[in-house]
C-alpha cells in the first residue's frame, strides 16, 4: 500500500456499503472498513468520525443547498428557491443512483442508522432556514418552508430510488412540488 492514493474517502464509502450489505452494519467494523479499501484505520478516521458517518458524508449536500439557495435571486419566492435548491441535489444524485439504492437498503435495516439520517435530515432543515431568513424570508415562513423543503425531498428520494424507470431525480423533486403548490392553492394535488 503506498503512502498515499486519491479518493480515499469515496473508497471507504465504496468500501463501507459494500461490506454493510454483505454483513449487515452491525457485523462490520471499521479496521475491515479499512483494510477492503486499500488503507489504514487511521485514514478512515481522518475522513469519517465512526462506523455510521461513512453512510452520511460531511456537509457537502447542505453546504450544496445553502449556497444555490444564496444565488437564487432575491425576487424568486421562498418555495421556488426551494425548488432551485432541490433541482441542484438532485444533480447530484442522479450520478450516484445504485450507491444511493444501496446505502438506502443499508439504512432502512438498521434502526441507528434510521436515528442519523433523521438528525442529518434535521440538520439540512435548520441550514436551509438559515439560508432563507438571510434571503429575508421572515419567521414561521422560513422554517416552514425548510421542513416541507425536506420533506419533498425525503418523498422524492423514496420515489426515486424505488422507481423501476431511469428518470432524473429533478423532475421527481419538481412534480412533488406541484402537486404541493396545489393542495395548498386549494386543489387536490394530484
Amino acid at each position: 500500500m503506498g503512502r498515499w492514493e486519491p479518493n480515499a474517502r469515496g473508497r471507504l464509502a465504496e468500501a463501507a456499503l459494500e461490506l454493510y450489505s454483505e454483513r449487515g452494519f452491525e457485523q462490520t467494523t471499521v479496521a475491515e472498513i479499512a483494510k477492503r479499501a486499500g488503507l489504514t484505520e487511521r485514514t478512515y478516521f481522518r475522513h469519517y468520525a465512526d462506523k455510521r458517518e461513512v453512510l452520511f458524508g460531511g456537509s457537502e449536500l447542505q453546504d450544496l443547498l445553502v449556497e444555490v439557495i444564496a444565488g437564487v435571486p432575491e425576487s424568486t419566492a421562498p418555495v421556488d428557491a426551494l425548488a432551485v435548491g432541490l433541482e441542484a441535489l438532485a444533480g447530484v444524485f442522479d450520478e450516484r443512483r445504485p450507491f444511493a439504492r444501496k446505502r438506502q437498503a443499508v439504512i432502512a435495516a438498521n434502526p441507528e442508522l434510521q436515528e442519523r439520517e433523521l438528525i442529518k435530515l434535521a440538520s439540512l432543515s435548520a441550514a436551509l432556514a438559515g439560508a432563507l431568513r438571510l434571503r429575508g424570508v421572515p419567521e414561521p415562513a422560513a422554517s416552514l418552508t425548510a421542513e416541507v423543503g425536506v420533506a419533498v425531498f425525503k418523498v422524492g428520494f423514496e420515489r426515486w430510488i424505488t422507481a423501476s424507470d431511469d428518470r432524473p431525480m429533478a423532475p421527481v423533486m419538481r412534480e412533488l412540488l406541484d402537486g404541493l403548490k396545489a393542495v395548498t392553492a386549494g386543489g387536490d394535488g394530484a
